[in-house]
């Protein structure tokens, strides 16, 4: 499936967006939608001035925000969603890798990356559905909507997304991962962790970003894996397989990919098909596209 074939099921001339506050749920309440009609009419490249309309603002207006947001101006963020562009980050996803780990680091480049040191419970641990473990957790407003951020004394344990009204949906499905779990609302003590994450300029070297992957065996190799995918980079989940060295488990890699826990930390959102089809995520396509447009920007910042 094509690129942009994945992106039907969009209504081309939605309702009038309303009007964002600077807070970042807000501003995503309107960048969701604009993503969500620029992605069904890319092909159109569609003016700004059409964008703005669609979106019920005035197009200065929304220029400002959307590029406030994403770093990015809209028409920029359009063209980021074709499939050409799909392929030309992947032309060199296989190198990238390789040197990534042949000098033993998590990522290439990653200056201006999560800088994240990362463990793995052991299999036991996992076996044991959580049994033992406090898992502190909070929602938070992100650039993506609200987060749920879950951390145990180790280190970030889930971050998951849910857009208005599915806060407890969202919880139940990222507890049922670790059903034994003692389980601790804590907003106050988790938000310094959403902040962190979420702020490019928490990103330090000198401060780096405690993770701690609670999964299978070979999940976890997936999720160590996935660390190495740098940002403004995309790879498929033949390369990931590859990686492991499991090449003919590109369905199970993708199994794996699904269940990742750690949402952004854990880029599952920079794999790809391998004809640049941007393929499932967990917490929707819309958002998929949202996370990988506003590294764009952060990475053309950096460059």
């Amino acid at each position: 499936m094509a690129f942009a074939e994945t992106l039907a099921g969009f209504d081309p001339a939605p309702e009038p967006i309303r009007t964002a506050t600077a807070c970042p749920a807000s501003d995503y309440d309107v960048v969701r939608r604009v993503i969500e009609y620029v992605s069904n009419n890319w092909r159109e490249q569609p003016s700004l001035e059409r964008i703005a309309e669609v979106a019920g603002m005035d197009p200065f207006r929304l220029q400002k925000l959307f590029t406030r947001w994403a770093g990015l101006s809209p028409k920029a963020f359009l063209q980021a969603l074709t499939l050409k562009h799909a392929r030309a980050l992947l032309q060199d996803s296989a190198t990238v890798l390789d040197a990534a780990y042949e000098v033993g680091l998590s990522g290439p480049a990653r200056l201006h990356d999560l800088f994240v040191t990362h463990e793995a419970l052991t299999p036991g641990a996992y076996r044991a559905r959580g049994a033992g473990l406090i898992i502190r957790w909070g929602f938070h407003e992100s650039p993506f909507g609200l987060a749920l951020v879950m951390a145990t004394e180790r280190g970030l344990a889930g971050l998951a997304f849910a857009d208005p009204g599915e806060e407890d949906k969202v919880f139940a499905d990222m507890s049922a991962r670790w059903p034994q779990a003692d389980y601790v609302e804590d907003v106050p003590g988790t938000a310094a962790l959403s902040r962190r994450i979420f702020d490019p300029a928490e990103w330090r070297p000198d401060r780096p970003l405690r993770v701690v992957m609670i999964g299978t065996d070979f999940e976890v190799r997936v999720w160590q894996t996935l660390l190495a995918v740098p940002l403004g980079r995309l790879t498929t989940y033949g390369d990931i397989a590859g990686r492991i060295a499991n090449p003919k488990a590109a369905r199970a890699v993708g199994a794996a990919i699904g269940r990742n826990p750690i949402s952004f930390v854990v880029p599952c959102h920079r794999i790809i098909g391998g004809t640049g089809s941007l393929t499932g995520y967990h917490w929707g396509l819309t958002r998929k596209r949202a996370i990988i447009g506003w590294e764009s920007g952060i990475a053309g910042q950096a460059s």
